[in-house]
């Protein structure tokens, strides 16, 4: 499966080649993971964009959640594929993978004895994740759908980085994100409160 819709004309900034080929793997994994039968979602940049419904800035990488205990079999099947590992993340904590010289990242989830998501492994293994993280269902960008991370759970996890890790300094682009989530996050507020 490709994304094989043209994107958006208003995209000045944005390396439109490496979008594309972007998608192209966001829509390849939902491929995989689905026949696979492996739930996941994407968080970060490309979480919010799909939130957004169109492309708001270049991506460094493609971001997922996944849970640890599919981890093996979400392995094996990205690498069939031909992504190859990225050497040097703990494999308790997340799986980097390249692929046509682009990175994708799955971090690994786990649930605690109350059933609420969280750090499967690392330094944070047993860390909660936000409430509701995984409840806001699917984000689309024009005809590829995607399951993601609630806007609210990127906008804590955005804000609070930097505090649960100090090695992790504030971003700009952080910043940016968390204005267009809460932005949009009022304005479909303001809609429904008319409707």
């Amino acid at each position: 499966m490709c994304y094989a819709e043209p994107l958006p004309g208003n995209l000045r900034a944005v390396d439109r080649g490496r979008a594309d080929q972007q998608l192209s793997l966001i829509a390849e994994a939902m491929e995989v993971t689905g026949a696979l039968g492996i739930p996941v979602w994407l968080r970060g940049g490309w979480a919010m964009d799909f939130f957004l419904g169109e492309i708001t800035r270049d991506h460094e990488d493609i971001d997922w959640f996944a849970w640890a205990d599919d981890a093996a079999d979400l392995a094996g099947g990205v690498l069939r594929y031909g992504y190859s590992p990225v050497p040097g993340s703990p494999p308790d904590l997340q799986l980097d993978f390249v692929k046509d010289g682009l990175e994708s990242s799955f971090t690994l989830l786990d649930r605690d004895a109350a059933d609420s998501v969280v750090v499967a492994g690392g330094p944070w293994a047993g860390a909660p994740w936000p409430d509701g993280m995984l409840d806001a269902g699917p984000g689309r960008i024009g005809g590829l759908e995607c399951a993601i991370v609630s806007p609210q759970a990127q906008i804590e996890i955005k804000r609070m980085t930097p505090v649960w890790d100090p090695s992790r300094p504030r971003r700009t682009k952080d910043a940016e994100d968390i204005a267009r989530l809460e932005a949009a996050l009022h304005a479909r507020g303001e809609r429904s409160k008319r409707l």
